[in-house]
């Protein structure tokens, strides 16, 4: 690393630590050591991690601004200039000590202003993000292991124009990329110009804008470690660990727009330790222009010299560059449309202002979705027709009916395979800009924006969408793809009876599916890229912890990709019938979880039950005092009877840890018939989560009912509005005579 980058960052860390403790003086003076800190974002919704930076790097647990004075001790140990044993990465020296003490500071600095109620940031009438809450990061767990969410980009400071900061977002969000946004450069923020432009920003896009300042960014670096310690099982205060796991697996790096001053130096400084590259598109002094290595943690691309007919192609060119220098993999399908399509624009929600058509809606014309198997000769492959009125032929905010049916062929389709490859229709319209798409078979819904059909979208492109990303994605099992809409009322209603019958089929064909029918189940090992040691044993009859794949999709995924993460798994003989455990089964888990689980039963909680990812529906977790379990949902931010919220206990399963008594699962798995059923199944739910039992309680209380006798069961287990602590619950069992309390001990 240059000698300019080191005395600058070392120059902004004094600066910054300095800050820090004045800041922490006056918080202490005015609020008193008592104050209680906890981050959360603009909607309220908190971590559970402290500080996560500090907690990472030193274990140390920040709940009271009592709690910091011995971090702004750390920081001037890490800026002394005698050589001391504090060196956090010594092939970079004093500049990762200065980049360490001003994550340090930065994130106390974030955390009085917390204190003070200055924090989410209010900047010209918008509010910024603030740190990215817990529950966010588990629902966008899943695309942070299956590659559909590849990378991290941190943008700073401020773009040379609107259209170039629009065009580097656009591009970044079409790779996949997650985006933070923080810090100003000559007064301007590059939230100030995507705003002016009317760039929705938001979780639901992939962008956070964290705040003007550049003490935000360190907003970054703190997802980076609850990363680590939710799916590397990674504990607090090891850093070396924490570190190696970010510059392995966390794909970050940091673009920064604009000139460089000594703070920013050293916030890079900082994300250098963990591996994350920083690409300037300034001059930067004794570094040599674009002309980088694989080994450089600084890269200087000066924006006006990028090869380049116009701005816009040098900013597309940019993000290249930083995806390359970063390493980042991009799996993207192109497609054929006239708007930007990538998972950045995956829950993306199209409002009434902005509507040009609408197709379904619960009071709206009818809207199905049908995707049926056909002979190789009976599809012309690429084929799109829509039979009826096309956008143009409707007035802007129309509800129109519409009915999408695709047909597919190919030497390795089969049968039961349609609705796996129906299902996908949902997530590749939802890649498209513009286009809203939610439910499924003949609840589907969809909205088109304005933007969107003034780009020149129009209905034959959702055939090119779903054409496309079929054969990109599925090529392995269809060979031809046709598509036809349908926008006549006459026709869709005809339509949606034929295939309502079909999906009725189709219940019938998966429900009727037993462990006991299949000699094989199926191996996910898609989470072992955060979580090392875990393997996920999909069987017919329990879903995977994501709740995303059953045993059906596994088998089409293998068919698809035989060298994938979903894998067959023998069961072998049988060694417990009661608990299902099966030799093969141990055989498989043993070999591809480095050799950390050595068994493992599918239907106990207390005798070696399933390792646990970092992205689970729910946690189960036994309540020893009510001699029952609770069930709580990644969706319940309340405070539950074991003490501990979802997240935190999140944080005590996962990683791929093998947990008697503690185990993650599918929210499905709690209609099961095999749910727990070593441990007596629904009869030992004393608590549950209220979304669960307003989303399963019928099917809930008729099982009760019916293998058991007692009606109304669901009246008998508590949830957060009841009870949230065990002196809470057990006299609401007490009174309502809950089964548990009266079955045979759990422990």
């Amino acid at each position: 690393m240059s000698r300019f980058i080191a005395a600058s960052a070392i120059r902004g860390s004094h600066y910054i630590v300095d800050k820090a403790e004045k800041m922490l003086q006056d918080a202490l003076e005015k609020l008193g050591p008592d104050k209680p800190i906890v981050f959360v974002d603009k909607e309220g919704a908190g971590t559970a991690y402290y500080f996560p930076t500090i907690y990472g790097y030193l274990g140390h647990k920040i709940e009271t601004l009592g709690d910091m004075p011995p971090v702004i001790e750390q920081c001037k140990k890490l800026l002394s200039p005698v050589p001391n044993e504090h060196l956090w990465l010594p092939y970079l020296g004093e500049t990762a000590d200065a980049g360490v003490a001003t994550f340090f500071a930065e994130e106390l600095i974030k955390g009085i202003e917390f204190a003070k109620g200055e924090q989410p940031e209010v900047h010209k009438g918008y509010q910024f993000n603030g740190p990215i809450s817990d529950a966010q990061t588990r629902s966008w767990g899943i695309k942070l292991v299956d590659g559909s969410m590849p990378g991290f980009a941190a943008i700073i400071g401020a773009a040379k124009s609107n259209e170039v900061a629009v065009k580097i977002v656009r591009e970044l969000q079409s790779k996949g990329q997650l985006i933070f946004l923080s810090s100003m450069s000559n007064g301007r923020s590059v939230v100030d110009q995507l705003l002016e432009e009317g760039v929705e920003l938001g979780y639901g896009t992939f962008t956070v804008p964290y705040g003007t300042d550049t003490e935000s960014t360190v907003y970054a670096a703190g997802f980076a470690a609850r990363a680590a310690f939710s799916f590397g099982n990674v504990a607090p205060g090891d850093f070396r660990r924490m570190l190696l796991y970010n510059k392995f697996r966390c794909f970050a790096f940091a673009l920064v727009l604009g000139p460089m001053d000594d703070l920013k130096w050293a916030t890079g400084a900082g994300a250098i330790t963990y591996g994350f590259p920083a690409v300037c598109d300034t001059l930067v002094p004794q570094i040599l222009p674009i002309g980088i290595t694989k080994y450089e943690h600084v890269v200087s691309m000066p924006f006006d010299d990028i090869p380049g007919r116009d701005d816009l192609e040098r900013a597309e060119r940019l993000v290249e560059k930083c995806i390359e220098i970063r390493g980042i993999k991009i799996i993207i399908p192109k497609v054929p449309i006239p708007v930007a399509f990538g998972p950045a624009f995956k829950g993306e929600v199209v409002r009434r202002a902005d509507l040009q058509t609408e197709f379904g809606s619960p009071k709206g014309n009818p809207c199905f979705e049908w995707l049926t198997m056909k002979g190789m000769d009976e599809i012309d492959d690429g084929q799109i027709a829509v039979v009826g009125p096309d956008l143009d032929d409707f007035e802007a905010g129309s509800n129109v009916p519409l009915g999408i049916v695709v047909e597919v062929a190919g030497r390795k389709m089969q049968k039961d395979f349609e609705p796996v490859l129906e299902r996908q229709i949902h997530h590749f319209c939802n890649e498209a800009e513009g286009l809203q798409h939610q439910g499924q078979r003949d609840i589907t819904w969809l909205r088109l924006s304005k933007r969107a059909f003034d780009s020149g979208f129009r209905l034959r492109h959702i055939g090119d969408i779903i054409h496309t990303n079929l054969h990109n994605m599925f090529g392995a099992i269809v060979d031809k793809v046709q598509v036809t809409l349908y926008t006549e009322l006459d026709k869709v209603s005809q339509l949606i009876e034929q295939a309502r019958e079909v999906y009725r089929e189709r219940n019938a064909r998966i429900a009727g599916l037993i462990d006991e029918a299949v000699d094989t189940f199926y191996s996910c090992t898609l989470c072992q890229s955060f979580a090392p040691t875990h393997v996920c044993v999909i069987n017919p009859e329990r879903v995977g912890l994501c709740g995303a794949y059953s045993w059906l999709d596994c088998r089409a995924a293998f068919e698809i990709n035989p060298t994938g993460p979903n894998q067959p798994v023998l069961k072998g003989r049988c060694i417990d019938p009661e608990k299902d455990e099966w030799e093969g089964v141990n055989q498989f888990v043993y070999e591809h979880s480095q050799g950390s689980v050595d068994r493992f039963t599918i239907y106990s909680l207390m005798d070696a039950p399933m390792t646990t990812c970092g992205y689970c529906e729910c946690v189960m977790i036994i309540i020893p005092e009510a001699n029952g379990v609770m069930v709580v949902s990644r969706d319940d931010p309340s405070d539950t009877p074991s003490g501990m919220k979802f997240t935190t206990l999140m944080a005590s399963v996962g990683g791929g840890r093998q947990n008697p008594g503690m185990m993650g699962h599918g929210k499905i798995y709690v209609v099961s018939d095999k749910f727990i059923s070593v441990e007596g199944g629904l009869r030992r739910v004393v608590w549950m989560s209220k979304n669960l039992k307003e989303e399963f309680g019928d099917q809930i209380n008729a099982k009760v009912e019916q293998e058991h006798g007692i009606p109304n069961f669901l009246d008998m287990v508590a949830d957060g509005t009841i009870a949230t602590t065990v002196d809470e619950l057990l006299p609401f069992l007490e009174q309502k005579g809950h089964p548990a309390l009266t079955m045979e001990p759990l422990i």
